[in-house]
């Protein structure tokens, strides 16, 4: 029997996805971004089918320690490092990169004894504000960390973009530029862009790419989709009609009564909700694709559904197929009339999702 709600995932489109990333940047290796579960998309899965990926990174230890333990045996990034020395033996004992992006963790490592040699990233805040050395520190802690037998050297380094999704702010060449001037001198891997830096800042093309959104078919951009650029959507979210009825003129739909019906419709009801990861701040007027033509949304979102108008659709009767987002519905139009970013929608899919491979 087929779930109600259930994701259809596309994972061809993930290689297809890492090869638009290659032929934007020819010359730097790829470190597949693969946090959150795989941005939703399930953590194994995904690594298991970007196999040409040079490189992974994840957020956490337990990310990392999950690749390891399934057999993955490239290089994997931990981007916010370690706090404490149990951390830092994981990452020894399971072969992971560390980013060093703070004193303490530099305290860790200098009590740490052994010679067994890890990896490390120094991260440098560039103006992202969050995680990482100021540029007047960098110095001061690579010298640290090439002087530790824990740490392999060339030690690597990278920084963050803020606004790179805003391809008129300057605010991305300054931190380009700064990375850059901050590191003359320095030998080692470098690090800069992510999806955006990699689809629209040239500048940003160093050693190492860090994809993350865009190998979800999805653009980083607020203003486009991934089809602008060449990419595919590996996630679709469907369900299906359970009731078809008729509405009249003046009365409501929904909780609040905040959708008043203007003529008489036909109103379709359909299995998912905010319980199943569909966006509780969607708008009415939110796209949905009935029997693959498109539908506004009416009324509130429910934790198990939402209503649509079927206007247009006579015909349209319970189990018949809808599509939230993929298959012809960019989901950066539900977002955006969600007013959320593409990113939550894909992160925000629950455990009662069935998820279907294709």
């Amino acid at each position: 029997m087929t779930p109600a709600a259930y994701v259809k995932l596309n994972l061809d489109a993930l290689r297809h996805n890492l090869n638009v990333a290659r032929r934007h940047a020819p010359d730097s290796k790829v470190m597949a971004v693969i946090k959150a579960n795989a941005y939703g998309h399930g953590l194994l899965r995904v690594a298991e089918r970007l196999t040409d990926a040079d490189g992974f990174a994840v957020a956490r230890v337990d990310e990392g320690i999950r690749l390891r333990q399934a057999g993955i045996s490239q290089r994997i990034a931990v981007m916010e490092g370690f706090t404490c020395s149990e951390e830092l033996n994981d990452l020894i004992n399971f072969g992971l990169d560390p980013l060093i992006h703070s004193f303490g963790q530099l305290d860790i490592i200098d009590r740490k004894s052994g010679s067994a040699g890890i990896d490390a990233w120094l991260k440098i805040d560039t103006g992202m504000n969050r995680l990482g050395f100021s540029v007047d520190e960098v110095d001061k802690v690579h010298q640290r960390l090439i002087s530790s037998s824990l740490i392999k050297k060339p030690v690597g380094f990278i920084t963050h973009l803020a606004n790179a999704d805003v391809r008129s702010d300057s605010m991305t060449l300054k931190q380009i530029d700064l990375f850059n001037k901050t590191l003359s001198g320095f030998s080692g891997p470098r690090s800069i862009a992510n999806s955006a830096g990699i689809l629209g800042w040239r500048e940003a093309l160093t050693d190492w790419v860090r994809p993350g959104i865009m190998l979800y078919g999805i653009s980083p951009f607020p203003e486009s989709t991934g089809g602008d650029f060449d990419l595919k959507p590996v996630m679709g979210l469907h369900s299906r009609l359970i009731a078809v009825k008729s509405v009249r003129q003046g009365e409501t739909v929904g909780y609040g009564g905040s959708w008043v019906c203007d003529r008489p419709i036909t109103m379709g009801v359909v299995a998912i909700g905010y319980g199943d990861g569909y966006p509780r701040q969607a708008k009415s007027g939110t796209p949905v694709l009935v029997n693959g033509k498109r539908v506004p949304m009416i009324g509130r979102v429910s934790m198990d559904m939402i209503t649509v108008d079927l206007s247009g659709q006579d015909d349209a009767k319970p189990g018949d197929p809808v599509t939230l987002w993929g298959g012809g519905l960019p989901i950066e139009e539900v977002a955006f009339w969600s007013e959320t970013i593409p990113y939550t929608l894909v992160c925000g899919i629950t455990q009662r999702v069935q998820i279907v491979e294709e």
